[in-house]
C-alpha cells in the first residue's frame, strides 16, 4: 500500500537523488514556490558541479526567496 509524504519529506529525497544518482556535488536546500494562498505548489531545485555556484544562488535563495511565510 502507498503512503502518502510530505511535500518537504519527497522534496528532500529527490534532492538526495540529484547528488547520488545525477552525481551532482552541489544541491542546496530548494526554495519552496508558494501559490497567492501561501501552499507550497513546486520546488525550485538548483544543482552544480561548482563551490561558486552554491554559494551564488543560495545567496539567491536566502536573500530573496526564503521569505517569512
Amino acid at each position: 500500500m502507498e503512503q502518502k509524504v510530505s511535500n518537504h519529506r519527497l522534496a528532500e529525497a529527490f534532492r538526495k537523488r540529484l547528488k547520488t544518482v545525477a552525481g551532482f556535488k552541489r544541491v542546496p536546500e530548494p526554495l519552496p514556490m508558494r501559490n497567492s494562498k501561501g501552499s507550497i505548489v513546486y520546488y525550485l531545485f538548483f544543482a552544480s558541479q561548482k563551490d561558486t555556484a552554491e554559494e551564488i544562488v543560495t545567496y539567491i535563495f536566502d536573500n530573496f526567496g526564503r521569505q517569512a511565510v
